[in-house]
C-alpha cells in the first residue's frame, strides 16, 4: 500500500501556526514576568518604587525581629512579621507606601514638600485587606513642618485610622469628635516625645476610601497644630502592627497634590489675609446664645466653595445651625457652604448662623480663616 504524498501546508496555515506559537511564548513570558514582578524586602529600612511615582518601605523600627514585605505593582502585603511588642507602647513598624519625602527618600517626580496655602487639593485613595490574627492599626500618616524639610522628623503628624484591633490607641487622649470629609471621627491629640500628633479614628472599619488630604490638614490648622505657611512633606498609607501582622495588605494606593491656590503675597487675590472679612454678631442670654456670621469677599476674584474655620471657646456647644454645614459642635469647627450659597463674588458676602449653649463666661472665637487663609474681623 502506497503512502499518500505529503501535502505541504499553505503559507497562510504556516503563518497562523507561527503566530499561535509566538502568542503562546509571549503568554508564558508575560506570566513569568508577572511572577517575577513582586519584590520581597526584608531589610530594616529597605524600599522600592511602584508605578514610577510612589515609594514602598519596610520601615521596621520598633523591633529587632524579622519583618518582610512583598511589593506588588500596586501596593504590598506583609509576608513575615515576627515578634510582638506591648500594646501600651509604640508599634513594631510602619510598612507603607508614600508620596513625598521620608528621611531624604523622595518618591519619583513628587512636588512635595509644598506650602499649604499653595495647595488647592490633595486627593488620595487606599484599599486595604485585613487579617484577624494580628494586633494593628491601618492608617495614613500625613506630615507637616514649618520648613520644606526632606529629612528627619516633622513637627506635626496627622494620623487617619481606618481600622484597629485589640487595645491599641493613638498618642495622647481623645479631645472630642469631628465630622471631616463627610465622615465622623473620634479626635485624639498628644505628643510622642518627638512630634505633635493629631489622630482621627473611624468608629467602624474602612476598607477603602477616596478623600482630600487637605480636609484633615485644615483641621490641624484650625486646632493650632499647624500654620498655613507650613509645608506638606509626605502622604503615607500603611499599617502599624504590634503583634503578628503577616497577611495585612495595602492593595492599592494613590496620591497627588494639586498646587495653584492664590499666593497670599498677592493683595489682589481673595487668598490674601486682607481679602476676607468676618462679622460675628451674637445674641447672648444666660446659658445660651445665637451667632449670625457674615463672610465677605473683599478681594477681586470670586471664591467658589468656601469653608470658614474657627474655634469655639471652651464650654460652648452648637445645638443647631442654618445655611451651612458644621464639622463639629464644639472646639475646632469648620462651616462649609450649602449648594445655594457656595459662591462669594468679589465684594459680596454669604451668611450663616447657629444656636448654642455655654457654661462659664461667654466669648467669641478669637480668629477665622477662609479656605485656609486668615480673615479680618469687623
Amino acid at each position: 500500500m502506497r503512502s499518500l504524498p505529503h501535502r505541504p501546508r499553505r503559507p497562510s496555515a504556516v503563518l497562523g501556526a507561527l503566530l499561535t506559537a509566538l502568542a503562546a511564548i509571549a503568554a508564558l513570558m508575560s506570566t513569568a514576568s508577572a511572577a517575577q514582578a513582586d519584590t520581597t524586602i526584608c531589610e530594616e529600612f529597605g524600599s522600592t518604587t511602584i508605578q514610577g511615582r510612589y515609594v514602598v518601605q519596610n520601615n521596621r523600627w520598633g523591633t529587632s525581629e524579622a519583618q518582610c514585605i512583598t511589593v506588588t505593582d500596586s501596593g504590598f502585603r506583609i509576608s513575615q512579621a515576627d515578634g510582638s511588642v506591648s500594646t501600651n507602647g509604640a508599634p513594631k513598624s510602619y510598612p507603607s507606601a508614600f508620596n513625598g519625602c521620608h528621611y531624604t527618600n523622595c518618591s519619583p517626580g513628587t512636588n512635595l514638600p509644598a506650602r499649604l496655602n499653595t495647595i488647592s487639593s490633595a486627593p488620595t485613595s487606599s484599599s486595604f485587606s485585613y487579617v484577624s490574627n494580628a494586633t494593628f492599626d491601618a492608617a495614613y500618616d500625613i506630615w507637616l513642618d514649618p520648613t520644606p524639610r526632606t529629612d528627619g522628623v516633622n513637627h506635626t503628624e496627622i494620623m487617619i485610622w481606618f481600622n484597629r484591633t485589640g487595645s491599641v490607641q493613638p498618642v495622647g487622649s481623645q479631645v472630642g469628635t469631628a465630622n471631616v470629609a463627610g465622615r465622623s471621627w473620634a479626635v485624639w491629640s498628644g505628643n510622642n516625645g518627638g512630634n505633635d500628633v493629631l489622630s482621627f479614628v473611624a468608629p467602624s472599619t474602612i476598607s477603602s476610601w477616596n478623600f482630600d488630604v487637605m480636609d484633615f490638614v485644615q483641621q490641624a490648622v484650625s486646632r493650632g497644630m499647624a500654620q498655613n505657611d507650613w509645608y506638606l512633606t509626605s502622604v503615607q498609607s500603611g499599617f502599624e502592627p504590634w503583634q503578628n501582622g503577616a497577611g495585612l495588605a495595602l492593595n492599592s494606593f494613590s496620591s497627588s497634590v494639586n498646587t495653584g491656590a492664590p499666593d497670599p503675597g498677592d493683595p489682589g487675590d481673595p487668598g490674601d489675609p486682607a481679602a476676607c472679612e468676618v462679622t460675628y454678631a451674637t445674641n447672648v442670654w444666660q446659658g445660651g446664645f445665637t451667632a449670625d456670621v457674615k463672610v465677605a469677599n473683599t478681594g477681586s476674584s470670586p471664591v467658589d466653595g468656601w469653608k470658614l474655620a474657627f474655634t469655639l471657646p471652651s464650654g460652648e456647644r452648637v445645638t443647631n445651625a442654618w445655611n451651612a454645614t458644621l464639622s463639629s459642635t464644639s472646639g475646632a469647627v469648620t462651616a462649609s457652604n450649602l449648594a445655594h450659597n457656595a459662591r462669594l463674588a468679589p465684594g459680596g458676602s454669604q451668611s450663616f448662623g447657629f444656636q448654642g449653649t455655654y457654661s462659664g463666661t461667654f466669648a467669641k472665637p478669637a480668629s477665622f480663616s477662609l479656605n485656609g487663609t486668615a480673615c479680618a474681623t469687623a
